[in-house]
């Protein structure tokens, strides 16, 4: 089972077939994610393709790392068409500080 871990902390974890592998990322369900290791990040960014994005920030002990987890709460309608019309509403990806270990 995939899993997103930061410091031997599992953030996410997920069966491989729940995941969906975008530009190389994979993002994991909603349902998936520890979300108390999540803060919701101001940070504004607008793909051109997946539509507007929400960053969040991940907790480590007492250190917040900015910006290493994204999601998109309402991709474009387009943007199913690129991922297999897979819907990622509010799927989480993850930087390489959280690494991905299948």
């Amino acid at each position: 089972m995939p899993q997103a871990i930061l410091n031997g902390v599992v953030i996410a974890d997920a069966p491989k077939d729940d995941l969906i592998k975008i530009e190389g990322n994979w993002y994991f369900p909603p349902s998936s994610v520890n979300a108390e290791y999540l803060v919701e990040s101001a940070t504004p960014y607008t793909c051109p393709w997946k539509g507007d994005c929400q960053y969040f920030s991940v907790k480590d002990g007492d250190t917040v790392l900015q910006d290493r987890a994204w999601s998109y709460p309402q991709p474009f309608e387009t943007a199913f068409a690129r991922t297999g019309n897979k819907d990622f509403s509010d799927y989480v990806a993850f930087w390489k500080d959280v690494q991905v270990v299948e």
